[in-house]
């Protein structure tokens, strides 16, 4: 099976367990919530995993197809780092839902109640954060470089003087680079925050996929582009 099927048939999947992410109750009160939450957790970061490790597999039959996401939409493209969503726009994401649920609560959490949400996120979480931001973007960094220097030696693929599968090995590699800090951005973010707050984040991370696919598709149909 190509990627292109398989990646269709897993982001379908996708939106499944979102439902059940949303299905989830909240703001959890008991023992039964909280093992519910970590479960349905667990299920889509295995679900996440098991995309990085058939995209590497795919990689590296064909590292270019792979790198150019023939699957995606225009827009998903334009947007891509090294094939796939910058880790740091994850740490954008918290931010943005904190600050919203924060500002929606702020009547009751000056009454003293507390949700449990992503707008309860404590100094100490919100400083975790904060280091795993720089940390990342430190990695960032040093992987953009990598294929900086990738591509500075163009003029040797193009002028057939060297290796060919050795280039496109290195081309290979830097993209597992870019998806291992993708995953473990995700896995980091969601081992410092509550069962309750990771299915928070899980949702508003699949909803802007969602929304840039869904905006894509329309935008590509509109142009006649395939």
């Amino acid at each position: 099976m190509s990627f292109q099927l398989f990646y269709e048939t897993w982001f379908e999947q996708l939106k499944g367990m979102v439902h059940q992410l949303s299905q989830a109750p909240r703001p959890a009160t008991n023992d039964q919530h909280h093992e519910l939450h970590q479960q349905l957790v667990q299920k889509v970061m295995s679900h996440y995993s098991e995309y990085y490790r058939v995209k590497s597999l795919a990689a590296k039959n064909d590292i270019l197809s792979v790198f150019s996401a023939p699957w995606c939409t225009s827009l998903e493209r334009s947007l891509h780092w090294i094939s796939g969503w910058r880790p740091t726009t994850a740490f954008h994401l918290i931010y943005t839902e904190s600050s919203v649920l924060f500002e929606s609560h702020i009547i009751d959490i000056l009454r003293g109640l507390r949700y449990g949400d992503l707008g309860d996120l404590s100094p100490d979480q919100l400083r975790r954060v904060s280091e795993l931001q720089c940390q990342a973007v430190q990695e960032e960094n040093a992987i953009a470089d990598e294929l900086s220097d990738w591509q500075d030696g163009a003029s040797e693929v193009i002028g057939l003087m060297g290796d060919i599968d050795a280039k496109m090995e290195g081309l290979v590699s830097i993209l597992e680079r870019a998806d291992k800090l993708r995953m473990k951005t995700i896995e980091n973010l969601v081992q410092l925050l509550s069962p309750q707050q990771a299915v928070e984040f899980l949702i508003a991370a699949a909803h802007l996929q969602f929304g840039i696919r869904r905006w894509g598709i329309n935008h590509d149909r509109q142009r006649g582009n395939p």
